[in-house]
């Protein structure tokens, strides 16, 4: 029998052992609640070009669980299979939410009686209809077309929520993407690049004709660095030099380094010294201005002295190899 009537409002009991107790549970609630009404609040948006603002979504939850607190309800978060029903009829305004609130109150006032003898398989058929018009292959298809992991984390996340349900499933998925994240960024790109015909542009010699410079090297890095990828860094640095023992200067050109962590710092500092006991000196090239004051803070500069820091690729070029070209290295 479901019970009839609202809820009554009470103060519910706190004490440091029962704080203790629920704390841990607590927080992972409040993580995979979020996560899901982002996730669902996000896939429906999508849908309909819209955007949602995720701190304003954290306050509504803390909020509305704040109010289940004092009537003794479950964890208020977005559900899935009603946000769909929801979606699918139509909804575009809070009016909707207003209309099931006062359906709700009135069949916890006067038809739960009715409701006992509703069959679940009807309950059920409406979220399947819903759902239904929701599901995408294309989105997999196009995925992995493009990027063999982005595609591979689509896959797994989708059989994880067929599998183990919604709220396991997006975790699954969350740590499928942080590992491939962390993979993909742990090895970036590292070019060897040089100079297209007598223009200010720099690209890699494997793909484009261009003119390298006798005793310069010049590389761009095409990721930010940080502790999982320094030490990456610095063996092909060191690797790259070995092969070429004619270098003086190398140019370390950060067009695509938006941030630069601790550990790649002290990396940093370390490559300067074994470049330097080989006798080469180790510049940097355009450095943002957010990354370049960060390493003024610190004592990167004067390590790096007589290094320098370039304004531009164009700036290191004339500045260490006088913008001549040395013969035969076309590349």
């Amino acid at each position: 029998e479901i019970p009839r009537g609202l809820p009554s409002v009470t103060w519910p009991s706190i004490d440091l052992a029962t704080m203790e107790r629920l704390l841990p549970a607590a927080i992972l609630i409040v993580l995979v609640g979020f996560i899901e009404s982002v996730s669902v609040g996000k896939s429906l948006a999508g849908a309909r070009r819209q955007t949602i603002e995720p701190n304003r979504e954290l306050v509504g939850l803390g909020l509305a669980n704040a109010g289940a607190a004092f009537t003794g309800g479950y964890p208020v978060t977005g559900s899935f299979s009603r946000s769909v029903v929801n979606f699918a009829s139509g909804a575009n305004t809070l009016v909707s939410s207003l209309v099931t609130l006062s359906i709700v109150l009135v069949a916890l006032l006067f038809l739960t009686p009715l409701l006992f003898h509703l069959p679940q398989a009807v309950l059920a058929s409406i979220i399947m209809v819903a759902v239904l018009g929701l599901i995408d292959f294309g989105v997999l298809r196009r995925a992995w077309a493009f990027s063999k992991a982005d595609g591979f984390s689509y896959l797994v996340t989708f059989v994880a929520v067929l599998g183990l349900g919604v709220v396991k499933g997006i975790v699954c998925g969350i740590i499928v993407s942080l590992v491939l994240h962390l993979w993909r960024t742990s090895r970036p790109h590292i070019a060897i690049v040089g100079r297209i015909g007598t223009s200010e542009i720099f690209r890699s010699v494997q793909r484009y004709e261009t003119t390298t410079y006798d005793g310069l090297l010049l590389l761009r890095i095409d990721e930010s660095l940080y502790f999982a990828n320094a030490a990456f860094l610095e063996d092909n640095v060191l690797r790259i030099v070995a092969k070429q023992p004619d270098i003086k200067d190398v140019v370390i050109i950060c067009t695509s380094v938006n941030v630069i962590d601790a550990s790649a710092l002290e990396t940093l500092e370390r490559l300067i010294e074994r470049l330097r006991a080989g006798g080469v000196t180790l510049h940097l090239a355009a450095v943002k201005l957010m990354v370049y004051e960060r390493l003024q803070r610190t004592h990167f500069l004067s390590r790096l002295s007589p290094g320098q820091v370039f304004l531009s690729t164009h700036d290191a070029v004339v500045a260490l190899a006088g913008a001549r070209p040395a013969p035969g290295l076309a590349g």
